[in-house]
């Protein structure tokens, strides 16, 4: 008996892509006499063929590869399968000989800015078709594509052409155009100096150039929102929900127009494609999928309410039932300009409605719960299913307390307290944008009452052979929802069984990690509120009452009493301007009696303040070969007594007049903020150090741009801004608290010694 598609050469677009994938693994583990040609682009260095290559070690081959064996696999490669190299934006020559061409590629995203979407949902079949014309070749082309080109509509949605008379011409040269008005808008000298005004707010303590970064970033988002928007809008005022399936649609009439019209064509319509129900093998999926984001949401408590009708249909499909009706309707070509069309799902055959999805997904869950941060089950929410406009004013509500809250905590300096406040603030935001995402993507979806028929689809799956049909075929009557999202699907949802399999075995990120030997690698420590338990007013004082005769104590305690929200505020803003108006103090006083004093009164103070956990953590890097550096915008004086410590120690100097006396400036400026970071890199080029190796400990937001440098920085009893940074490029946090001796000790040693 002859296979389908015996002989036959078979061009595969999107073949790294999910279904892609899925397709060529079908193809060399079912058809074994198909040749197939694969459009990939190369990215980077690595050729279109070596990721071919690669994408065979993955999963989905295993069992192909395991059957065939190595040389097989091999011989498949070198025979079976060639690669043209390049993409839907500029496709290359094509083989003159094909007779099927499956296109899988696109871009699947609900909110793409509209010129991005357009570009690969519809200039790219253009390119495609334009160019198989061009090679002689007469394929049948199977147009993959969705069922929610229906659009905004209630009722049946017929597997036929879409009824609709938007010109795709018109269409794409609008949005190309749509980026450069943007853009343009963009650079508007207003919008410019809103944008600078922001960004200085945000992020001035960070240094000149995190404030031009954050600017030009705030910028570009606002290009992209514009055109987002863009998409979304114009979809919307010509009946469909989104940017996706408002170009998947004029997709399919570029493909009828372009090819249908006078060879043979077949569009299959899949709906929302999740995880394989039997082959490769059960659960087989490859990243997040449509419905995945909002299980893995719910499971981890972020989701508290959602706006969906419970009677609604959502429509999932498994992806080997959609690479089964794409390789049988490859099989089953139709006339010449009467193009076929094929809606793979399971609305209305087997129905999963959403209420129902709702009790198996958190019945799963409270089955099988998810921990938190803190190893901490989570308890999943209980759905009533509001009005999608109820959701909507609670959440905006939410959203408005939640910023008020973060902006009065972040003015507040940094301690346990305020850290838990910014901890609660930044959940509490991350779930707010987490269920605003979701409203606006999905509840497109999770409200829509439009029905897929699949008579055809059906009539598609029994043309097959009987003998092929257990193995090939697509019958979603066969499929026991409660079965195959709780015992195939969910367990395999990207990510949740990561965070299973680590909480079952108590793994919990530390910045304690086993350090790896290595003397091409940097530990770079901040001074102030990292590895000693002081503030810089504090420090100041202590430096008062070393440097002063107890008689001038009173007045210089109430000095520095006095004008201690002015240094905190100048800190804040600027540590280079709060460490110059300080070392002002101390114009006319000796250097060498200076560093003397230092010694004998201030270094016990000094050391007894350090936080036990930083003293065991710079015992670790050393102990592990790292270079120890101590980097601080004090005076070196000051710091001196912690030189055994650090193999480095890089502070600032004071001038010194011909007499040896401080003149009350400072000889070089402050390594602060930025300075610190551009020191590092000088640095590290001289010393040879891998800084993506290395390791940097900071306690505020001015340190974020030489904690960036880095290939491992971790905040340490940072302030609201550096908390909430850091907890957003999830970087480790700690607090360090663990000092010999309480936070007067330091003064009333000084005072004993000064007084003996």
């Amino acid at each position: 008996m002859t296979e389908p598609l015996d002989g036959a050469h078979v061009l595969i677009t999107g073949a790294t892509g999910f279904v892609g994938q899925a397709v060529l693994e079908r193809l060399l583990s079912g058809y074994p006499t198909t040749r197939m040609t694969l459009l990939v682009r190369a990215r980077g260095e690595i050729s279109g063929a070596e990721r071919i290559r690669r994408l065979t070690r993955k999963p989905v081959f295993a069992s192909w590869r395991e059957s065939v064996g190595a040389e097989g696999v091999e011989q498949a490669l070198a025979e079976r399968v060639a690669v043209v190299e390049g993409d839907l934006g500029s496709v290359p020559d094509l083989p003159g000989d094909l007779d099927v061409v499956v296109h899988s590629a696109s871009t699947v995203s609900f909110d793409l800015p509209i010129d991005e979407a357009f570009a690969s949902n519809v200039a790219g079949p253009v390119a495609l078709y334009d160019a198989i014309a061009a090679s002689g070749s007469d394929p049948h082309v199977v147009h993959v594509s969705t069922s929610y080109v229906a659009g905004l509509r209630k009722g049946v949605s017929e597997e036929t052409s879409l009824e609709h008379d938007v010109d795709w011409r018109a269409e794409l040269d609008a949005s190309r155009v749509a980026r450069t008005r943007a853009d343009h808008a963009s650079r508007d000298a207003d919008r410019l100096a809103e944008v600078l005004k922001r960004a200085t707010r945000e992020h001035g303590r960070a240094g000149a150039q995190a404030v031009s970064a954050a600017a030009e970033e705030a910028r570009e988002d606002s290009v992209r929102d514009e055109l987002v928007a863009a998409g979304r809008n114009r979809a919307l005022t010509l009946g469909w929900p989104d940017v996706y399936t408002f170009t998947k649609a004029l997709g399919e009439r570029v493909a009828e127009t372009r090819w249908g019209a006078e060879h043979r064509l077949s569009v299959v319509r899949p709906t929302i494609i999740e995880s394989a129900f039997r082959h490769p093998y059960p659960g087989w999926i490859d990243g997040f999928k449509v419905a995945d984001p909002l299980i893995a949401a719910y499971g981890r408590g972020l989701l508290p309410e959602f706006p969906a009708l419970a009677d609604t249909v959502l429509d999932v499909i498994p992806v080997d039932f959609v690479v089964g009706a794409i390789l049988a309707a490859a099989a089953a070509p139709p006339e010449r300009g009467a193009p076929a069309y094929y809606q793979v799902g399971s609305g209305l055959t087997n129905p999963l409605r959403f209420g129902r999805l709702y009790s198996l997904v958190r019945e799963y869950f409270q089955d099988h719960p998810l921990s938190d941060a803190e190893g901490e089950q989570v308890t999943v929410p209980t759905w009533s299913f509001p009005h999608g406009r109820a959701v909507e004013r609670g959440l905006g509500r939410r959203e408005r307390l939640v910023q008020l809250a973060d902006r009065a905590v972040s003015a507040l300096p940094g301690s346990p307290r305020s850290r838990s406040w910014s901890s609660t603030l930044y959940k509490a935001g991350r779930d707010l944008r987490t269920l605003r995402k979701f409203t606006e993507l999905y509840q497109p979806y999770t409200q829509t009452e439009v029905i897929f028929d699949d008579r055809r689809t059906r009539e598609l799956h029994h043309s097959l052979p009987e003998e092929r049909r257990a193995e090939h075929g697509f019958d979603v009557a066969a499929i026991d929802w409660q079965v195959y999202l709780q015992e195939v699907h969910i367990p395999n949802v990207p990510g949740l069984m990561r965070e299973r399999r680590a909480a079952s075995q108590g793994v919990r990120p530390t910045a304690g990690a086993d350090l790896a030997r290595r003397e091409d690698v940097v530990a770079v420590f901040d001074l102030q509120r990292t590895i000693a338990r002081s503030t810089p007013v504090e420090h100041l004082l202590w430096a008062e009452l070393t440097a002063k005769s107890p008689g001038s104590w009173p007045r210089s305690v109430l000095e520095v009493v006095s004008k201690a929200p002015g240094f905190l505020t100048a800190d804040r803003h600027d540590r280079g301007e709060f460490i110059r108006s300080v070392m002002r103090r101390y114009e006319g006083v000796p250097d060498a009696r200076m560093r003397a004093l230092v010694q004998e009164r201030l270094a016990p103070s000094l050391r007894a303040n350090l936080h036990s956990e930083a003293l065991a953590r710079i015992a670790e890097h050393r102990a592990a070969g790292h270079r120890t550096v101590l980097v601080t915008g004090e005076i070196d004086v000051f710091v001196e007594p912690l030189h055994d410590l650090f193999d480095h120690i890089v502070a600032g100097r004071m001038e010194v007049d011909d007499d040896g006396r401080w003149t009350g400036h400072l000889e070089v400026s402050p390594l602060v903020g930025e300075t610190r970071a551009a020191w590092l890199h000088r640095t590290a080029r001289e010393h040879g150090w891998d800084l993506s190796g290395s390791f940097a400990y900071g306690d505020a937001y001015a340190d974020r741009p030489w904690l960036e440098v880095v290939g491992n920085p971790t905040a340490v009893n940072p302030d609201a801004a550096l908390y909430a940074f850091a907890r957003a490029r999830r970087w480790p946090v700690v607090s360090w608290t663990g000092t010999a001796e309480s936070r007067l000790a330091p003064v009333w040693r000084a005072v004993r010694g000064t007084r003996s």
